[in-house]
């Protein structure tokens, strides 16, 4: 098993270790560890070559599926520059705006991938580049465990994308814990079924490759039937959103024991719920089944619960919410109440060494953090750099329980679309910019058993067809509203507020149910 203080020691360990087993499996390749390490190596010479000789302190990685996407990846990690990955499904606009934030100096990218919007100089290269050729040139490593791996940008309240930026100790911390505890080894295979864009994507990676085992990557059609690809690659682990099952169960693809093999099935992103994992057992029975939790700044996940024969007995109801457990190691929790003080229930606040080192912009920073050694606790509202004492507060609202944390919600409007966190401030705030728009209102519904955003806005001479085309243009596509109604103005409750109740039941009565409010954490 593969060690290291940077994220690319825990690959090229493994390299060394086991350089003839299977590394990687994707888009009909077969890489081992030594081909993928000299792909690898090549093509950040390749990169250094493009940037007249200097190595970026920040790259941009905008690939999809491909041999390129992977190499890209460890290339960037060799460097020592942060990875900053980029959507080639998302928006150029929205990439620019990630781009521009993260500072980026250069851009690793498919050739088929639009890169014109992107202020950084950047390279262009094949899905599978096979003109990486000659000698590798020996290059100093950074040992630095402070140093930036890598940043993720999630959705921000105020229609800005916020960056996550994570350390090296952070993952180093999450990967020690993870590689044992899910008895990774080589010969074992490893779904990949996340974007590079979701965190939760380097356990896919680094989890895989830090043990020595082999990353199997499905088609976009191989996503859709998730037991027959686990069956016909052979995979010991898999790890998914909870939707994943949700549609596998929609069109009757989990058939009893249709996964024998399976030895561990990891959830996250999303809420678990008993019908979930009943399915899962049942096409499954050799697997255990463990519920996860974590945001972004706490390096991917955070906490577990396995699943157990009881917690699926008869007459429990199959859309009760399974629990989020216990922290990992080296994490400790604070739940604070409503009034802001220590209880049973309420918010969630963590540190530790899992915790991320705060908000690429320091305005972000501002009210995100607590405060407290005992007394009464007090959130920072500056926009600070926060240090390692501080507790920062992961707006998810929890209950202690003799199983662990229990998930009750948010506390704020965050949401959860396919895994994905969307702030609904984030989707009003790009429609209250458009020109015309007046006011704006965002929901999370669900329609066919699929959640989708819907919004609403007033104004005059607007047309609600060119906006939502518009939004589909400036958004991700998880985040860019179905449908946008226009109002010449918005219902108002007693108190002056807009009543988001009949508001919604004006859009299309009777129709949608409203699922803002429902647990919104990563489970």
């Amino acid at each position: 098993m593969g060690t290291g203080s940077t994220m690319h020691e825990w690959f090229s360990t493994s390299a060394r270790a086991y350089a003839s087993e299977p590394a990687l499996e994707v888009a009909g390749e077969v890489l081992t560890y030594e081909q993928l390490r000299i792909r690898a190596e090549r093509l950040a010479d390749r990169v250094v070559e493009a940037n007249n000789g200097a190595v970026p302190r920040r790259i941009g990685l905008l690939a999809g599926r491909s041999v390129l996407a992977y190499t890209g990846y460890l290339a960037i990690a060799s460097l020592g520059a942060a990875v900053v990955p980029l959507n080639p499904g998302f928006p150029e606009e929205r990439n620019a705006a990630i781009a521009g934030a993260a500072g980026l100096d250069f851009v690793l990218a498919q050739e088929d991938c639009s890169v014109r919007k992107l202020s950084a100089r950047a390279l262009t290269l094949p899905a599978s580049p096979n003109s990486l050729r000659g000698q590798v040139r020996p290059r100093a490593r950074s040992s630095e465990p402070d140093r930036l791996c890598y940043i993720l940008f999630t959705s921000g309240s105020t229609g800005r994308p916020k960056g996550v930026p994570i350390r090296h100790q952070n993952l180093a911390a999450f990967l020690t814990y993870v590689i044992d505890r899910y008895g990774l080894m080589p010969g074992d295979r490893v779904s990949q079924t996340f974007d590079l864009t979701f965190d939760l994507s380097v356990f896919d990676l680094f989890a895989t490759w830090g043990a020595g085992a082999t990353l199997v990557v499905p088609s976009r059609a191989e996503l859709l039937a998730p037991a027959r690809f686990v069956a016909a690659r052979g995979l010991t682990h898999w790890f998914s959103v909870p939707s994943v099952v949700s549609f596998a169960m929609r069109l009757r693809a989990l058939s009893a024991s249709s996964m024998p093999a399976l030895r561990w099935s990891l959830f996250c992103g999303e809420p678990l719920t008993v019908a979930h994992a009943r399915a899962w057992q049942a096409a499954a029975p050799a697997s255990v089944i463990e519920n996860l939790y974590g945001p972004t700044e706490l390096t991917l996940s955070c906490s577990q619960y396995r699943v157990s024969p009881h917690s699926l007995r008869e007459g429990r109801s199959g859309g009760e919410v399974l629990p989020i457990g216990q922290l990992y190691p080296g994490l400790e929790r604070l739940v604070l109440n409503e009034q802001g003080f220590p209880d049973t229930e309420g918010e969630l606040c963590v540190r530790g060494v899992q915790r991320f080192p705060g908000y690429l912009d320091p305005a972000d920073n501002a009210g995100r953090f607590v405060e407290w050694e005992g007394g009464t606790p007090r959130v920072v509202s500056e926009p600070i750099q926060p240090s390692d004492r501080l507790w920062y507060r992961t707006g998810d609202r929890v209950r202690l329980s003799d199983v662990g944390l229990v998930h009750l919600g948010r506390t704020d409007q965050q949401v959860k679309i396919r895994g994905y966190r969307v702030e609904l401030g984030d989707v009003e705030s790009v429609l209250r910019s458009e020109a015309g728009v007046v006011d704006a209102v965002a929901f999370v519904v669900s329609i066919a058993g699929n959640d989708e955003v819907v919004a609403a806005c007033t104004g005059r001479d607007l047309d609600a067809v060119a906006l939502t085309s518009r939004l589909r243009e400036r958004l991700p596509e998880y985040m860019a509203p179905s449908s946008v109604t226009v109002f010449r103005e918005f219902p108002l409750s007693a108190s002056g507020k807009v009543d988001r109740r009949s508001l919604l039941a004006k859009i299309n009565p009777g129709s949608r149910r409203e699922v803002s409010s429902s647990p919104g954490g990563r489970e």
